[in-house]
């Protein structure tokens, strides 16, 4: 067990949890020492550790919080949103509860969900964040599934772009971080007391429909909350909301999550431009340090030390030095459609497009190394989660009426 302090979580927790959207260190690496498989079969249950059934759809991504895994999901026929539970080890669906009901939003777009931000946990409590009846609406419970509280954060009624919702919630301490950003008046970033749920902070955002997820980091010892969108990167104090930097640069709407080296701060999307920009991350220059034209719009990137990996919506995956930008190789993995980002494990990144094919290739800037390609069913949005030397996958099985979504842990066995 270990006791995070200072810039991190009041609790303690298991060193191997992944106890929110982009894991411990919040970069979508799997801890030092971790492994996974490279190579699995779904139809023949090679390397398949274990299969559930998941109700409903969803994109989110699950957490693993001690002997559990929870995720959230959403099922159309009795419009509800709920929190799952599974058994870490056996991956038995454990509890089923009900968040809301009856309040889906009306319209979505096609490759969203009514599930699609992950939820966090302290250790000690779950937070699931909805967007339903109008508005982003935050619920905390207990690891047993008692409700602590539920606070409306935002009104969420986009009018130009009824595409649905997508950003995840953030712990930094004892703050939960919401972005809830649309093209209305609420449109903002807040921070709630993990206690009681009050707003301890809130920042105004842009009247601008984005769907990023803001991430918690240090860069040259300054703790900061990053977000890019609205035609900006920012950085917040994750204590007070004070803005600390803002580069006028990227596009309107961004999906991904903000990356970081020890120095730079770099993102990709987005509509209505396209491409990939880095910027200094201690505010210094108000300017773009490199960009190019790659569109990664839903996934996020990937950092090593000193260079940045990317899959593009073209299906083509790139490295570039995150010094200058240079690009180190590009290679095409597949034909086009990614929403799932990729994640570090042993040297080697795993990342899945929409139609189910999860890629491994060695993560390194020298030359691009197709290590394997494994189909994982036929629909695949949420992000590889590394968790006791296996890798946790929430895919749907087969289309149409014969769509069902599973969570799938697999592993060397």
């Amino acid at each position: 067990m270990i006791l995070t302090s200072g810039f991190g979580l009041l609790h303690s927790v298991d060193a191997e949890d992944w106890l929110q959207w982009r894991g411990p260190e919040a970069n979508n690496h799997a801890p030092d020492g971790a492994d996974a498989p490279v190579r699995w079969n779904i139809d023949r249950g090679e390397n398949v550790v274990w299969k559930t059934a998941i109700p409903g759809r969803g994109h989110s991504t699950p957490i693993v919080v001690g002997d559990a895994i929870f995720l959230t999901t959403a099922v159309k026929d009795d419009e509800t949103q709920r929190l799952l539970k599974f058994d870490r080890s056996t991956g038995q669906l454990l509890d089923n509860w009900v968040i809301h009901q009856g309040t889906l939003p009306g319209r979505i777009h096609s490759n969203n969900s009514h599930a699609s931000p992950s939820p966090a946990s302290d250790g000690q409590n779950v937070y699931a964040s909805f967007h339903t009846d109008d508005a982003i609406v935050v619920t905390s419970v207990t690891t047993d599934g008692q409700q602590n509280w539920q606070q409306r954060v935002s009104a969420f009624r986009p009018s130009r772009f009824q595409f649905g919702y997508g950003a995840s919630p953030i712990l930094v301490d004892d703050l939960l971080i919401v972005a809830a950003e649309y093209d209305g008046s609420e449109s903002c970033l807040a921070a709630l007391d993990t206690r009681t749920g009050k707003t301890r902070w809130r920042v105004d955002r842009p009247s601008n429909l984005n769907f990023a997820t803001p991430i918690a980091t240090t860069i040259g010892g300054q703790p900061m909350v990053l977000i890019s969108g609205a035609d900006m990167i920012n950085a917040y104090d994750p204590q007070t909301g004070r803005e600390l930097w803002r580069v006028d640069t990227a596009t309107a709407a961004i999906c991904g999550t903000v990356v970081w080296d020890d120095r730079r701060v770099i993102t990709s999307g987005g509509n209505p431009g396209s491409g990939t920009w880095c910027v200094l991350g201690d505010g210094s220059a108000n300017d773009v340090q490199w960009e190019n034209n790659v569109k990664c719009y839903e996934q996020s990137l990937l950092t090593i030390p000193n260079y940045v990996f990317g899959v593009a919506d073209s299906g083509v995956a790139y490295c570039w030095r995150t010094m200058d930008g240079k690009r180190m190789w590009q290679s095409r993995l597949f034909g086009g459609g990614i929403s799932s980002s990729p994640t570090l494990v042993n040297g080697r990144v795993y990342v899945g497009s929409e139609n189910g094919e999860i890629f491994v290739f060695k993560a390194s800037p020298d030359r691009f190394d197709l290590l394997a390609t494994n189909q994982t069913g036929n629909s695949f949005f949420a992000t590889p989660v590394p968790i006791d030397d296996r890798l946790l996958l929430r895919t749907a099985i087969g289309t149409g009426g014969n769509r069902q979504e599973y969570l799938i842990a697999v592993g060397t066995r």
